[in-house]
């Protein structure tokens, strides 16, 4: 399919010269036979006059608007579209910036109550959903680069992951749409995981990275029956928590949720933690792997745990652990919220400064569940090497890099060290059956994480 664009610089393109030669150069690729012509609505009144009988039957004309700066209100986008199609276009395109991923939303709009053909799509990164969304709104078509780094457009995808990651062919009116809620969240493996197993049991959902700002805003702007579940991850957990109808009791005590679910029944929005079902069954696997012993109590009852951080993933080991019968330390750089979250376990606070020191016993376990050390700062700790000697075993809530420099000084220093990934595995499973409703393969999903890591 020849798709013919020639944007100039005055509409964001890379041709600055002559707009005589470039209208040209136009018109001779519809004489060539070209499917597709893409011209500016601010020259396609002429150009459209200008080729008036002299185009081969299968010429398609796309009239596009491209607005760097926004997204207008639905109304402006609503009085575009009419514009566009009055100069006789075969084909509406519409490219916008979106500035939060709400604006995505009024696409979407345009898209649903186009009665002529339309591409619709949101620029930058915040606009990413757009493009791969556009399926299940009805565009016309969408874009993608042929390799990474090479996009035509900001936050354009590549068509490889649009086929393969996203399973673009797939998606559909009746796709129920996930994703992870995050800020940033290009990192997220989560998609390459859920997709892939969504497609190997036949279930028609697609899972996307979310960038929110706000997530009470978010919520509030894709209410529809077809958002039905998320995953949460920094820094809107606590915020995620705000906004749910009804909560799970183990993610009210811990204060924060790491997956919600749109309830079909009613579209009550249900929130859950998985995080610590995750984490603290991965030391527990860790722990009993050292020990050679599968006692039916949790290997954690009567150990030192020490966590640092008390954000969402910090209340949620915190909250295992003291389940589990451990004895709980919250360490973290503000004090006061160190306090708070130890009063809630019944444990001790320290700032991260006096963990360095810290040496009741030996054999003590550490987990880290603040971002120090997540790519790209992959040389930064929370702890140094020496203070490391006192664990016996050391969890980092971290998977990308895997092996973080917590753990590699650790595993130096002779402890049992547990990647990130396991906890991200063992709640992936529990996720994937809350929004399928099927049992979640396994083998798969670990396959996937271990090829993308």
């Amino acid at each position: 399919m020849d798709h013919v664009p020639f944007r100039p610089t005055w509409e964001g393109g890379q041709y600055d010269g002559d707009e005589g030669k470039r209208l040209d150069a136009l018109r001779l690729a519809i004489e060539l036979g070209a499917d597709y012509i893409d011209v500016e609505l601010q020259v396609a009144p002429e150009f459209i006059n200008s080729i008036q009988g002299k185009t081969s039957g299968k010429v398609k004309i796309i009239v596009s608007s491209h607005n760097y700066q926004n997204t207008p209100s639905a109304e402006e986008l609503g009085n575009l579209v009419a514009r566009i199609q009055a100069t006789g276009a075969d084909i509406v395109k519409i490219a916008t910036t979106a500035l939060d991923i709400t604006d995505c939303a009024r696409i979407f709009q345009v898209l649903t109550h186009s009665q002529v053909p339309t591409i619709g799509i949101a620029m930058a990164e915040r606009g990413l959903i757009s493009r791969i969304l556009s399926a299940k709104f009805g565009s016309y078509l969408t874009f993608g680069s042929l390799e990474a780094g090479v996009a035509s457009a900001p936050g354009q995808p590549t068509v490889k992951d649009l086929l393969d990651l996203y399973n673009f062919r797939q998606i559909g009116p009746d796709t129920k749409v996930h994703g992870v809620i995050g800020k940033p969240i290009g990192h997220s493996k989560s998609p390459h995981l859920y997709n892939a197993a969504f497609k190997s049991v036949g279930f028609n959902g697609i899972y996307l990275p979310l960038l929110v700002d706000s997530v009470k805003n978010f919520l509030t702007t894709y209410s529809s029956p077809d958002f039905v579940g998320y995953s949460y991850t920094i820094p809107h957990k606590e915020d995620g928590l705000r906004c749910c109808d009804e909560i799970d009791p183990i993610a009210q005590a811990i204060g924060a949720i790491s997956c919600m679910i749109r309830r079909p029944t009613d579209g009550k929005l249900m929130g859950y933690n998985v995080d610590y079902l995750g984490a603290i069954a991965a030391i527990e696997e860790g722990l009993r792997a050292s020990n050679g012993t599968t006692n039916v109590g949790s290997p954690l009852a009567g150990k030192l745990f020490v966590v640092i951080g008390a954000g969402g993933a910090g209340k949620a080991l915190a909250y295992g652990g003291k389940e589990k019968g451990a004895r709980v330390v919250v360490a973290n750089r503000t004090f006061e919220k160190a306090q708070e979250l130890a009063s809630k376990v019944g444990g001790e606070a320290m700032t991260l400064a006096e963990l360095e020191n810290f040496h009741p016993e030996d054999g003590m376990i550490l987990a880290n569940t603040t971002s120090v050390g997540m790519k790209p700062n992959i040389d930064n700790t929370p702890l140094s090497k020496k203070a490391l000697s006192r664990y016996s075993l050391v969890f980092d809530a971290i998977y990308t890099p895997k092996l973080t420099r917590l753990l590699r000084e650790a595993q130096e220093s002779g402890a049992i060290i547990v990647y990130g990934t396991e906890m991200f595995i063992n709640q992936a499973f529990v996720q994937f059956e809350r929004f399928t409703g099927l049992p979640a393969p396994k083998e798969l999903i670990r396959e996937v994480l271990v090829r993308n890591t």
